[in-house]
């Protein structure tokens, strides 16, 4: 069994925990592990190490590498030039599989929802193994209680390990919600079993235009490929959709509500992520990384990053992207990034930022290092508060340790390099008449970045 997981996403629904560059399956949530790294391990279950695709983006490639290396190195990483919903990434990740394996039945899971039961997946992964012959096949989820964040699918005819499907619906209100509940809906999960023959078969039925596209090379196809998911491209006009139960506990963590039912609760029903002080204050959600004190405040979701607070209604959550949109429209980079930015090298950390100084903590971890580069508008300072760094400024090299600057003027090629076997933290000034991150000039780097 081969397993395709989907781990694109723009990081707006879980604002501003999550960002464009850090969507929400990347973020340690549980058990400091992310989505992504849980759904990798639930691949794991039922498909080889080297049988396990993921599609991702170029903006998530290094992301999706570095949480999976403890975990799966012999996976196989598809880079889509661009997002173009889930019908063109599926297409292109079956399409690598059957290249390199010859036709099979795939797996296709989201890198986002949490499943929190082994037996009750794998159970439903076999029961839909038998059908993938004939049958395209989707999970359903047996509803927990009536939501209005989620799509339904309508079971029609049993055909033994599942149901013909009826119909698809759109998100409804909670009278129609309540009504699908007692009526037998499943829940849509957004997770697949194709055989990749058969898939193919639809794909050309009911999105030619997707085959077409996929009859050129990667960048062409996806340019020239029309936007769709799978659900409405193939799934709701096909005469072969099979919905099989998925009978656990699940979540796709689509907004702070979902989050807070996910969760542990403590005293006061409260779910909490840091220190919390609650006087008089149920059922909230409460992340932060410094303490946070309520009174008499219920059902709210206090979100505090270094750079954002959301304040909110939990039931409210859904729409935050809507706060995601005001910044952009704004020009706002808060919406495309944290003030920690993870890059292929390790990460930075913006402590401070002025128009003409900015200051950073950036941190190498062992035998990393980042592009020969310079900058026109900037210079900086670097100061290694721990770990050696391995300084090149116009082409020579030094030795730093704990303690120990230097400085590189503007217009110098200069590289930073850790070494050794110890994480590299240094401290980081800059100073110029322009500090933005675009300022930079590549001459050679490990990660052919331009």
């Amino acid at each position: 069994m081969k397993t395709l997981i989907l781990a694109g996403g723009v990081g707006t629904r879980l604002f501003p925990l999550s960002r464009e560059l850090l969507p929400k399956q990347f973020i340690p949530l549980f058990d400091n592990e992310s989505l992504f790294q849980k759904t990798v391990k639930r691949a794991l279950l039922h498909s080889a190490p080297e049988d396990i695709f993921i599609v991702t983006n170029e903006n998530h490639r290094f992301l999706v590498k570095d949480q999976t290396k403890s975990i799966c190195e012999a996976c196989t990483i598809l880079e889509e030039p661009e997002g173009k919903n889930t019908l063109p990434a599926i297409y292109y990740g079956i399409s690598a599989i059957v290249e390199q394996c010859g036709p099979t039945n795939v797996v296709v899971l989201p890198s986002d929802h949490l499943v929190d039961s082994t037996e009750g997946y794998l159970n439903a992964i076999e029961r839909a193994g038998d059908l993938a012959g004939q049958h395209l096949i989707t999970f359903g989820i047996v509803p927990a209680h009536p939501h209005t964040g989620y799509g339904y699918i309508k079971p029609g005819k049993d055909i033994g390990a599942g149901f013909a499907v009826d119909r698809f619906v759109e998100k409804p209100d909670y009278a129609t919600a309540s009504v699908y509940v007692n009526e037998g809906y499943f829940w849509n999960s957004g997770m697949f079993l194709f055989n990749s023959d058969l898939f193919f078969d639809e794909c050309r039925a009911h999105a030619p235009g997707v085959v077409e596209a996929f009859t050129h090379p990667a960048d062409e196809a996806f340019a020239s490929a029309p936007r769709l998911s799978v659900d409405y491209g193939i799934m709701e006009k096909t005469d072969r959709a099979v919905v099989v139960a998925l009978n656990a506990p699940w979540n796709d963590l689509g907004s702070f509500d979902s989050l807070y039912l996910a969760m542990k609760t403590g005293e006061g029903e409260n779910a909490v992520q840091g220190e919390h002080i609650g006087l008089s204050s149920t059922g909230n959600l409460i992340i932060s990384d410094r303490l946070v004190a309520t009174i008499g405040v219920h059902g709210m979701a206090v979100i505090d990053t270094k750079d954002a607070l959301l304040i909110c209604p939990r039931e409210e959550s859904e729409n935050v992207g809507q706060v995601v949109q005001a910044l952009r429209d704004a020009g706002d980079e808060r919406a495309h990034v944290h003030t920690t930015v993870y890059r292929p090298w390790g990460s930075y950390t913006c402590l401070e930022t002025e128009e003409r100084y900015k200051i950073k903590r950036i941190s190498v971890p062992p035998k990393k290092r980042l592009s020969l580069q310079m900058h026109h508008h900037r210079s900086e300072h670097w100061v290694v508060v721990a770990g050696t760094a391995l300084v090149t400024i116009d082409g020579h090299e030094t030795l730093l340790h704990n303690g120990e600057s230097t400085y590189v003027p503007a217009g110098v090629r200069h590289r930073l390099e850790n070494p050794g076997l110890l994480p590299l933290e240094l401290i980081e000034v800059q100073i110029g008449e322009y500090v933005g991150e675009d300022d930079v000039v590549r001459f050679d780097d490990d990660y052919a970045r331009p």
